[in-house]
């Protein structure tokens, strides 16, 4: 019998790319490859890459150039680097590590197979979108997983490359995603989150009114299907028959809606369409029609023209939104996005201080929010166990999204063999800024 070739894959960036990866390992288990999750063993590394920003490609760089020094070592490596950063700067990274047997971008996932034993196919013209018949590894703890159900975006925000790497928006049909997760259940998954670079825009292209609360309204029907969490939402999207329907017990009463900013001119010179006035309107909406919602938000600090009035009224809409939970990048000016030739007049040191004092009044905010939660009875999902201390398990409640927010800590010594029904409710016992503490009841 010929010995099956090791393949390690290291998957950088976003839930997306993760989804992407989960379907090349799915290819290569079809193809009779062999998994590994140890690069130094593996005969083939692929490294799916974001090109998002800076940031993301310093740390696809870092990847290459030590998948680079595995090579060397062993001659007969071969090295595959795919994905964002591939697509958007393909002949710079050729030129710079001409060590790397393949490169491929974001369009031809489901050829990594042909690309790696020279078979001929036609190279694809659209992003790769996978669907409910494309092989795929799941690489997430056994009780959850990511479901994608679009590609590109076609929104013109002003920072942003995603447009130019991914092309415009596309969704899948809504079958497609139905067949894909009544599968997902049957394997044993209790959550589904579904993700896109814009979920509320989901079935536009297709003329699709109100396309989202149509694919979710399908999705409540599927039996044993535990939690479902939409991940992504344009503020300007979201409307009343979203939030209606986000009302259903099985539907996590969570919502990721990136504001970016508050001050009127920087939104403006953003492309983005909600200052602070409309956002807190829009926000006072979500939480009377949804009483029980969890916001999370992301800003940017640091973007051209954001002096210290500017930076003032971000902290001031900041304070009165009361996030759950928010993220923060430091800008960095994008090529060929229409932000660009406004510089990047901002010091760093500036950013990473506006950065910190934003982090420092979240921390509160976030800690008051945990607070209400003491004492509480909530459902929690398991992921397994910590690391570092396997007499502990680590949860999340509904109201937490995965790899992003907090956790829920709860000792061994109370769990028995509750953990196999994967859902189960604890007492909140304690709380820190980010994390929760529990016990079973």
């Amino acid at each position: 019998m010929p010995v099956m070739k090791k393949v390690a894959l290291i998957s950088l960036g976003c839930a997306k790319n993760l989804v992407d990866s989960e379907v090349m390992l799915g290819y290569f288990e079809a193809s009779d490859y062999q998994i590994t999750p140890d690069p130094k063993s593996a005969d083939i590394i692929i490294i799916n890459t974001c090109g998002f920003i800076e940031p993301a490609r310093s740390e696809a760089k870092d990847s290459i150039q030590k998948a680079i020094k595995l090579k060397k070592k062993a001659k007969n490596k071969i090295i595959a680097v795919t994905g964002c950063y591939v697509e958007r700067y393909a002949e710079n990274l050729k030129n710079s590590y001409p060590e790397i047997d393949i490169w491929t971008g974001v369009k031809n996932f489901h050829h990594i197979i042909d690309l790696l034993e020279k078979k001929s196919f036609t190279p694809a013209n659209n992003t790769y979108l996978y669907d409910h018949m494309s092989p795929r590894r799941l690489s997430s703890p056994p009780s959850w997983a990511y479901v994608k159900i679009s590609e590109g975006c076609s929104h013109k925000c002003g920072f942003c490359a995603i447009p130019e790497i991914k092309g415009p928006y596309f969704s899948r049909d809504i079958s497609s995603i139905v067949l894909e997760v009544q599968n997902l259940v049957s394997l044993g998954i209790k959550e589904i989150n579904l993700i896109s670079h814009d979920s509320t825009f989901f079935g536009q292209d297709k003329e699709l009114k109100d396309g989202l609360p149509k694919l979710l309204e399908e999705l409540l029907n599927i039996e044993d299907l535990g939690w479902i969490r939409v991940l992504y939402a344009y503020p300007e999207e979201i409307s009343d028959r979203l939030l209606e329907t986000m009302q259903e017990d099985k539907i996590c009463s969570y919502i990721d809606a990136p504001f970016q900013h508050a001050d009127r001119n920087i939104i403006k010179k953003m492309k983005r369409g909600m200052d602070s006035v409309r956002s807190l309107k829009l926000i006072k909406k979500i939480r009377h029609k949804v009483p029980d919602a969890v916001l999370r938000t992301s800003i940017i600090v640091g973007f051209p023209g954001e002096g210290n009035q500017e930076f003032k009224n971000l902290l001031s809409f900041i304070k009165a939104a009361k996030f759950d939970h928010l993220g923060i990048f430091m800008y960095s000016p994008e090529k060929n996005t229409s932000c660009y030739s406004l510089g990047d007049p901002v010091p760093q040191k500036v950013k990473a201080a506006r950065n910190q004092e934003i982090m420092e009044i979240q921390a509160e905010i976030s800690q008051e929010h945990n607070k209400k939660y003491l004492g509480k009875h909530l459902d929690v999902i398991f992921e397994g166990s910590v690391q570092q201390d396997p007499s502990i398990l680590a949860a999340r409640t509904r109201y937490q999204a995965p790899e992003v927010d907090g956790s829920v800590f709860i000792d061994t010594e109370t769990a028995e063999n509750k953990i196999l029904s994967l859902i189960q409710k604890v007492e909140i016992t304690g709380y820190d800024i980010y994390d929760l503490y529990g016990v079973f009841i």
